[in-house]
């Protein structure tokens, strides 16, 4: 069964055009071809990536926070209730007020030790800012020297200036050393990105981040097989160029660098718009989809490497909808978070607020529930000086 599935997976008739066999794609001639066995290595290296981030964060990253002033804010850890852990895990983070006052039944609470419980237990799942600065250092240097790396080994090759020089001789088309690098450290790269994201900052696409991940990963991997390189370096070197700039305005904005990091953020949205929503539809999705069967008539391979392509502009197109969205209520003053970041600043507001009851002592705690989830142009109603409203633009905007 197994050994039948294993043939029927790797069919030549899935991966390569009609009359064409593996046994095309055999090393010889002065050739040499990728293999899928290449990949193996990659997931050694994405578990080496996973220490090499621990040394970076903590060797270069914590100390470079420290010297822009960040530092490691000291979360306090409530007390350990089973009923309130439970319902935490399991229903709510915001509970209403008829459930605030079944748990304090339950639990043998008062309502007001119960809603700070929640408070307090709610903004120690909440990340700082050091932490947040580690994982855009990391980013930012991985994806820098990718995109370095891509240029060097692009620079010189016909078909970075020259779209229709992609399909020219394929599928024999021989492998660069510079082609097999820059392909294992991405997909390395990104397998470290998925292991990793779970314990990360969380943040609302989170689900369309694994898509993105596990999309990018099964795309490079197929293209890998199919020898459809020369087209994988152009996507990846795409994707690397903004990606830099985004988590350099987050780094300037952790550091609290107001105008360089505005200066970047709208260095990021141009170059996001121009690669993602420009070149990667019109030149390289274009590239593939009426090029091929110029040479061969189209086949399975080619359909799906297409239908990947799709499903990445569909999760630009997402992101550019919302950063469209937060730009707009940047000029019209309404913007006072990212739309990506989940709730922290308002909890964080929240917290500061009540903590010792002072201010919103008499405010039904159902009513600040509600804000919490309504308020979405407002930290309670606390809205930031208007300079800063282009920082929430690159506060946690994340990964695009």
């Amino acid at each position: 069964m197994l050994e039948t599935l294993y043939q029927w997976f790797w069919w030549d008739k899935l991966w390569l055009p009609a009359e064409l066999s593996w046994a095309d794609l055999e090393d010889g001639d002065g050739r040499v071809y990728a293999k899928a066995s290449h990949l193996y290595v990659t997931v050694p290296y994405a578990f080496s990536f996973l220490l090499v981030r621990y040394l970076f964060e903590r060797w270069i990253a914590t100390p470079l926070a420290v010297s822009a002033g960040i530092r490691h804010r000291v979360q306090l850890k409530v007390e350990h209730n089973p009923i309130l852990e439970n319902y935490y895990s399991t229903h709510s983070k915001n509970p209403l007020q008829a459930d605030i006052n079944g748990l304090s039944k339950k639990s043998s609470l008062p309502v007001r030790q119960i809603e700070r419980w929640f408070r307090r237990r709610r903004r120690q799942d909440h990340p700082g800012v050091l932490k947040k600065f580690r994982e855009a250092s990391w980013r930012f240097v991985f994806y820098l020297s990718a995109f370095i790396g891509g240029i060097a080994a692009l620079y010189d090759k016909e078909w970075l200036y020259d779209s229709r020089q992609v399909w020219t001789g394929y599928p024999k088309q021989s492998m660069l050393d510079s082609q097999y690098w820059y392909y294992i450290l991405e997909m390395s790269f990104y397998g470290c990105l998925l292991c990793s994201i779970a314990f990360d900052v969380k943040r609302k696409d989170f689900k369309e981040q694994i898509i993105h991940h596990l999309a990018t990963l099964v795309l490079l991997a197929f293209s890998w097989c199919a020898n459809f390189i020369r087209m994988g370096t152009l996507v990846m070197l795409v994707h690397d160029a903004s990606d830099i700039l985004l988590e350099s305005a987050k780094l300037f904005n952790y550091a609290k660098w107001e105008k360089t990091s505005h200066g970047l953020f709208v260095a990021f949205a141009i170059v996001f718009m121009v690669t993602r929503l420009i070149i990667f539809p019109f030149w390289l999705i274009h590239c593939t989809w009426v090029y091929p069967v110029h040479h061969y008539p189209a086949y399975f391979g080619y359909y799906f490497f297409n239908v990947m392509l799709v499903v990445l502009l569909f999760l630009h197109i997402f992101w550019a909808y919302l950063i469209f969205r937060m730009i707009r209520k940047f000029l019209f003053g309404t913007l006072t978070r990212d739309e990506r970041s989940d709730n922290e600043e308002e909890e964080e507001q929240e917290s500061s607020l009540t903590e010792d009851g002072d201010v919103q002592q008499h405010k039904p705690f159902n009513e600040l529930s509600r804000d919490a989830a309504s308020e979405k142009n407002g930290c309670f109603g606390l809205s930031p000086p208007e300079n800063t409203c282009l920082s929430r633009l690159c506060h946690e905007l994340g990964s695009v």
